[in-house]
């Protein structure tokens, strides 16, 4: 069976096993995180509903903190079996829309099934068996460590299906989430689905300046929350809408959108931001990326 070996580890998160877990427990103690390490608590009861989730990919040192409080949210009510994480494709390679029918991927935290039940039915129609849309991909990676020390703490296993889209527009969105819609319905196990995204770059890094005499901490929350607002009304074509009318800079509004059409196509409720940042709150710039944690159930 194929390992996928990680290809941020040492940069994006510590390398080291040790260290990494040190590093993902600072996330959740972190001032802009949760505050507390996820735990099962003695006797309770798992009372799992499905839930989807924004969760930022950058580096843990910028995005880790709210990251964090995606998984808090997703673990809170009992530990998924199989999670589907959709992240945008920023290396160009493989096709459109990436998935895995089977595999292996690692991290310094060990070594994750890819689900061969799930995977093997999203590829084909909506997504393309495609190793290669992987290989380089941070989106979906970075996620992972976060879900194995969680498993660790529940004392849970979990399998997981990667999504890598190339392509972001909001039909292709909508085939892949009512694809997963679909799933969910049908298995008997607990779903949960994982949006990989940070909000808008701007400033002279990113081609993107802020307006003459705007500062930059406001022009990108200004820009983030016509995103934010359309995923909280849970409105992927509105998203994928915003996102052109406005030329926002969101790296992962296709899988996002994609994350709404399957909760909604299995009931969602509600959506509630969790936390909101920007790289300004780590550290000074004239340049500046956004970060959400959004949960939806």
């Amino acid at each position: 069976m194929n390992v996928r070996k990680a290809s941020v580890a040492g940069r994006f998160y510590s390398g080291n096993r040790e260290r990494l877990t040190r590093e993902i427990e600072g996330c959740f103690l972190h001032r802009l995180g949760p505050g507390f390490l996820p735990q099962k608590q003695v006797g309770e009861k798992d009372g799992f509903t499905t839930i989807g989730v924004v969760a930022p990919h950058a580096g843990y040192l910028y995005s880790g903190h709210i990251a964090a409080h995606s998984y808090a949210r997703m673990v809170k009510n009992g530990f998924p079996d199989c999670i589907v994480i959709i992240g945008p494709n920023h290396t160009g390679y493989g096709a459109g829309i990436s998935c895995l029918s089977q595999g292996v991927w690692e991290t310094p935290l060990g070594k994750i099934e890819v689900d061969s039940e799930i995977g093997t039915a999203l590829c084909g129609d909506v997504a393309a068996d495609d190793e290669l849309g992987h290989a380089y991909e941070h989106s979906i990676e970075v996620q992972l460590p976060f879900i194995q020390y969680l498993a660790a703490r529940f004392g849970s296993a979990f399998t997981f299906v990667p999504i890598c889209m190339g392509l972001q527009d909001y039909e292709d969105a909508r085939k892949v989430g009512t694809a997963i819609a679909g799933i969910i319905r049908k298995e008997k196990r607990k779903i949960a689905v994982v949006a990989s995204s940070d909000l808008n770059h701007v400033g002279p890094n990113y081609m993107a300046p802020a307006p003459h005499g705007t500062e930059v901490g406001d022009w990108i929350r200004e820009q983030d929350i016509k995103a934010v607002e359309r995923i909280l009304a849970l409105d992927a074509k509105g998203l994928a809408d915003t996102v052109y009318r406005e030329k926002l800079s969101v790296c992962g509004y296709g899988p996002i959108a994609a994350m709404l059409v399957a909760m909604n196509g299995v009931g969602a409720k509600k959506a509630e931001l969790l936390k909101y940042s920007t790289s300004l709150d780590i550290q000074p710039s004239d340049s500046a990326v956004g970060y959400a944690s959004i949960a939806v159930e």
